[in-house]
């Protein structure tokens, strides 16, 4: 078929497109102040400079043709490609940091390409006799597929290793994709001598000191690295080679000065056996575990991630079998411990001997879960909470360090040491038991992290409760709130007089400690709240200028009213001692500062509000809506302010429903009286005509018999006969009014029985037809459907306390106690059998 007409043309002007898109560079240059100044873009050709054989790097303005760079391929290793689009070179003749942002990420890799084979060819010239031409056309990148596609296709039968090979070996390698690494891998383990020729190529350049053969050693021996392979790493990690390996990568090209990696290793990092370990694999594993972390940390810093990951599972396999063969053997193990609890070792030694012990127990994270777990427990078995009490005691902050990092590890499984505590508390020595210790760790200033791990500790001995491990818990648990709580709360009541104030990263601690304990335990926090005023002294924390202490107060009011919502005893004793009133003085005084204090009281009362907890809604807005109503722009408040109105309706509505039911039942008194005073003389004026018409149509039959008239029902006493006085008149009922409801709320929390002038209790008179107005407080029943606390004073001393002996003696929950005392609470047995039409109803 013929070309169409204009097709050929596109064509070639698609081609010539592609070529000027490939080529398209930015030039930059890095300037003084650190920023990279953009020179112009151009395009990019690496070609022969005129009048010369050296190959250069020339970009070219694609407006004018001017010159923008033209830089000499050196064979030094001075060029970086970062990501996918730029290469970058510091030029050492011209003092000056460049680089080259490609617009394609293939034309980047293929000038990248070009430029590594132009160095190994004057790497080669440098080195002598054998000559490496480049394999690519270097004059065009019209065809850049062609020339990859070349690359790809080279043998892979390296050739001998001399050093007049190294670079082309090095070039194979480089060349490599992830398919044929594997392949290469293979070619070197087949040559037995491959490593040891290049040990010795590595001694013979470093005696001439031929710095550019040592630098071609360092470069293929990352790139082997860099192959991933397992049984290589076998090979250069052995204790043959790994010492020489080191010293072949202390030459760095990219390094100014020649770094001194195997002296270090040799005369500064000393190995130390505080025990004598006596199997010699595992003091090679050990010497062979430091000099890779050594390569992987300190040497090769950027390796890729595949080969990342291949060397920390190295590592994590050597540590394995360290740990394994050093816990399974007993004579070792009896050494260890033994020389730990010797009185006549120097501080030294025993300093030793613990940091050691710390390094056993972190390398024994590389173990399985259940391996873990049994080391910790042959640990326990032989006496290391012993040890550990007497480092806690120690002034050295190191030996402390070191003991809490051992304990941190020993924490996996948490009722060992649980145990330990409950079974040594009365018998601990100085009379500081472990447990004291760990609270004395939170309230010491160590300085940096060590009171967090004092914490952690404890939270994980406080938590983690399971149905194998209860007794053990709550054992623990009853010590510490025991021997403990008392002493924290002391310590943050102490700190409203600044000279005995602890530190507020401790009374930070100390409250993060407290708001663990009050979401894990509320049965255990609302013991200590109503016994001891606890409540109220943590808040003594909302005067202190750290805003973090404030906040953190108010967190645990927070978290003690959600752990008990359903607790009207709780919420009682909050109402009672107007223990909110703090927390909003405190909010006023933040104004309108959008701050973490705000955030967390307005969430505070977020909370209130949806979990529907009447009783203090009523009692935050009754008692302090004048200080709120500066904050009523504000959308929390608002709806605070509307769920109170809510409250407020409901017990309007059941006000008047309650007034028009006493109404509706006087009237019906009413019009029954009415109703059996004409029917009693309807009767009576029935049965007298009934008798005089009788009386007038009598008929005796012939027996003499008579027939009698039925006598009427005897009349009915009607109320009177009920023992009600005739002339009693009820008081007019007095109309209620919509403010009342308002105002009664706060009257409902004081006691439902008073008391006269002589100091006796009055009973509260039985139920009557008139009804006093209802409050939102009195008349609403909560979410749960239990009535509500504000209707008696949970405040008084005999009621909390025979509240505390309940809680003490049942262990109850919060709801079991309030259960409780709404089955205990009386009823109105209402009696609905209706009188019979034979009889009169009777008003009892």
């Amino acid at each position: 078929m013929g070309e169409k007409p204009g097709q050929g043309r596109k064509e070639a002007w698609q081609c010539e497109s592609l070529r000027t898109r490939m080529k398209r560079v930015k030039v930059y240059r890095l300037e003084d102040n650190g920023k990279w100044d953009d020179q112009g873009t151009g395009h990019v050709t690496i070609d022969y400079i005129e009048g010369s054989k050296d190959l250069a790097l020339a970009v070219v303005d694609e407006e004018d043709n001017d010159t923008l760079l033209l830089h000499n391929i050196t064979p030094d290793d001075i060029y970086r490609k970062q990501e996918e689009t730029i290469i970058s070179w510091r030029d050492p003749e011209k003092a000056l940091e460049l680089a080259l942002s490609f617009q394609e990420a293939e034309s980047c890799s293929f000038i990248w390409e070009n430029m590594c084979t132009i160095q190994l060819e004057l790497q080669s010239k440098i080195l002598g006799s054998h000559e490496v031409r480049p394999q690519r056309a270097l004059k065009s990148l019209e065809a850049p597929r062609d020339s990859l596609s070349r690359g790809k296709s080279l043998a892979f039968e390296l050739p001998p290793l001399e050093l007049s090979s190294l670079s082309v070996i090095l070039e194979t390698i480089l060349q490599c994709d992830v398919a044929q690494q594997t392949h290469v891998a293979d070619l070197i383990l087949k040559d037995r001598d491959f490593f040891p020729k290049i040990v010795n190529l590595f001694r013979t350049c470093k005696g001439l000191g031929d710095m550019g053969g040592l630098h071609i050693i360092f470069r293929l021996v990352k790139a082997i690295i860099l192959l991933n392979s397992a049984a290589i790493f076998d090979k250069i990690f052995s204790d043959d080679f790994i010492l020489d390996i080191i010293g072949v990568l202390e030459y760095d090209p990219e390094v100014c000065n020649v770094q001194n990696h195997s002296a270090f290793l040799k005369e500064h990092a000393g190995f130390k056996e505080v025990i004598p370990i006596r199997n010699a694999s595992v003091v090679s594993k050990i010497h062979q575990t430091y000099r890779i972390c050594y390569i992987k940390d300190v040497i090769l810093p950027k390796l890729d991630e595949a080969t990342l990951a291949s060397l920390n599972a190295i590592i994590n396999a050597n540590n394995a079998f360290v740990v394994c063969l050093l816990k399974d053997d007993t004579s070792f193990m009896q050494r260890l411990f033994a020389t730990m609890r010797s009185s006549n070792i120097s501080s030294e030694s025993k300093k030793e001997l613990v940091l050691f012990l710390r390094e056993f127990c972190t390398i024994s994270s590389s173990l399985q879960p259940a391996q873990r777990m049994q080391l910790s427990r042959d640990l326990a078995s032989r006496g290391v909470f012993d040890i550990i009490s007497d480092v806690l005691r120690s002034q050295e902050k190191v030996l402390v360090s070191a003991g809490i990092d051992i304990l941190h590890y020993l924490t996996q499984d948490p009722n060992l040491l649980r145990s330990y505590i409950a079974n040594h508390e009365e018998n601990s020595r100085e009379g500081i038991s472990l447990l004291g210790l760990l609270i004395e760790g939170i309230l010491t200033d160590f300085g940096g992290e060590m009171p967090c791990q004092f914490l952690e500790i404890l939270k994980v001995l406080l938590d983690g409760c399971t149905a194998d491990t209860v007794t053990q818990c709550r054992d623990f648990i009853e010590l510490f709130y025991e021997k403990c709580f008392d002493k924290l709360i002391d310590i943050i009541e102490s700190s409203r007089v600044e000279e005995y104030s602890a530190k507020p990263e401790i009374l930070y601690n100390i409250c993060e400690l407290l708001c663990f304990c009050a979401r894990h335990h509320p049965y255990k926090i609302k013991i200590a709240f109503f016994g001891s005023n606890s409540m109220e002294k943590i808040l003594t924390l909302t005067r202190r200028r750290e805003r973090s202490l404030v906040v953190a107060a108010v967190r645990i009011m927070r978290t003690i009213i959600g752990a008990g919502r359903n607790d009207e005893l709780l919420i009682s004793h909050v109402i009672e001692y107007n223990t909110l009133k703090p927390i909003i003085e405190v909010f006023v005084e933040n104004g309108n500062r959008y701050n973490m204090l705000h955030s967390t009281v307005l969430e505070l009362l977020d909370f209130i509000r949806k979990e529907n907890l009447k009783s203090l809604v009523v009692y935050v807005v009754e008692s302090f809506w004048d200080q709120l109503l500066m904050f009523g722009q504000l959308t929390s408040i608002q709806a605070f302010k509307l769920k109170y109105q809510e409250y407020v309706d409901i017990a309007e509505e059941m006000q008047t429903t309650s007034v028009d039911h006493t109404r509706n039942a006087d009237e019906r008194g009413l019009d029954k009286e009415e109703e059996d005073y004409f029917s009693k003389d309807s009767e009576e004026d029935s049965a007298a005509h009934t008798i005089h018409a009788h009386q007038q149509c009598l008929v005796k039959p012939a027996n003499g018999s008579e027939i009698h008239h039925i006598p009427a029902r005897p009349k009915s006493g009607g109320l009177v006969d009920n023992g009600v006085d005739k002339d009693y008149k009820s008081s007019p009922k007095r109309p209620v009014k919509a403010d009342e409801a308002l105002n009664t709320p706060m009257a409902s929390y004081s006691s439902l029985d008073s008391k006269d002038a002589d100091g006796n209790i009055l009973k509260k008179p039985k139920l009557e037809d008139k009804q006093p107005p209802l409050s939102p407080a009195s008349s609403i029943k909560n979410s749960d459907g239990n009535d509500d606390v504000g209707k008696a004073s949970p405040g008084s001393p005999d009621q909390q306390q025979h509240a505390l002996e309940s809680l003490d003696s049942g262990h109850q929950t919060g709801d079991d106690c309030m259960k409780d005392a709404g089955d205990s609470s009386p009823e109105m047995a209402l009696d609905t059998a209706k009188p019979t039409d034979s009889e009169p109803s009777t008003a009892g």
